[in-house]
């Protein structure tokens, strides 16, 4: 299970990290956001882009049983909040009232605020957000190889950022990263230290994308009313997806079932959807 992320582990630092001026890059980077934030500040007041993108402390709920679960890892996440273009098939699958971003901590507003801050940041000014994405990463894994553990990162916790398209993953070859997805044309297609998992719905518009996953060998990740573990569902088996997603993601051609978790949407969207499976 854990193969792919040791031969990730194992390959050479990327050359960005392995520069002298990758430090020193970053030093100057925080110097010219001090300076910028002086004088951009949003309407609360506060400084308008965020001090630091990357939770490495496992404060998501599901990272840190996975991270627990998982032996030597550490697990950094990006949490941004999603909208039409951070998570592009998210209105055709209709689960956007039902997202996890407004679960648990997600419906405290200073939790909201820093999550929208984070989308805002690489809306406005995504050379600033990659390049400071970039210095945070490096330094987790310096801290990482450090420690001895392996260096794993889950950069679209509520997003859909297509990150090979930035070269985050082909710059950082020795950091495992992994994602669930809705854009079925993604999978195959990353670096192999970069795994999915898609995103299931039962929405019509979105069965050319599910019939699409379903030719690969991706794991499919199922909301459920009632996980309906060893069963099967579109021919493939269900397993308990609430425990791991290192586990999930390296499974292969299974149903990952996941459980509904509350969130904001009222209960005539939940008894709506077709983003939630009835087991029953």
């Amino acid at each position: 299970m854990r193969r792919l992320i040791r031969q990730s582990f194992s390959k050479p630092s990327p050359p960005f990290k392995a520069s002298i001026w990758g430090p020193f890059f970053c030093l100057l980077l925080m110097v010219a956001k001090v300076l910028y934030n002086t004088i951009s500040t949003n309407e609360k007041g506060f400084y308008m882009y965020p001090k630091k993108l990357l939770d490495t402390y496992a404060g998501n709920l599901k990272i840190k049983k996975t991270q627990k679960l998982n032996g030597a890892v550490r697990i950094a996440s990006l949490s941004m909040y999603p909208d039409d273009i951070l998570c592009p098939w998210s209105k055709v699958a209709n689960c956007r009232k039902l997202c996890l971003k407004s679960a648990g901590l997600g419906r405290l507003e200073s939790v909201k605020d820093a999550r929208i801050a984070k989308k805002d940041y690489y809306h406005e000014a995504p050379e600033m957000f990659l390049d400071q994405l970039r210095c945070e990463l490096s330094n987790f894994i310096k801290v990482c190889k450090r420690n001895n553990v392996q260096p794993v990162a889950r950069l679209n916790v509520f997003s859909d950022v297509a990150w090979e398209r930035h070269q985050i993953p082909q710059e950082f070859s020795d950091l495992f990263m992994y994602d669930y997805t809705k854009t079925a044309h993604r999978l195959g297609k990353t670096p192999e230290n970069y795994a999915l998992m898609f995103s299931y719905s039962a929405e019509p518009e979105y069965q050319d994308s599910v019939r699409k996953a379903l030719t690969t060998n991706v794991p499919l990740a199922v909301v459920f009313d009632q996980v309906p573990v060893g069963s099967m569902f579109l021919d493939r088996e269900v397993i308990d997806g609430d425990q791991s997603d290192l586990l999930n993601v390296q499974a292969g051609p299974v149903v990952v079932g996941l459980k509904y978790k509350i969130t904001e949407a009222d209960q005539s969207d939940i008894d709506s959807s077709r983003f939630i499976v009835r087991a029953a």
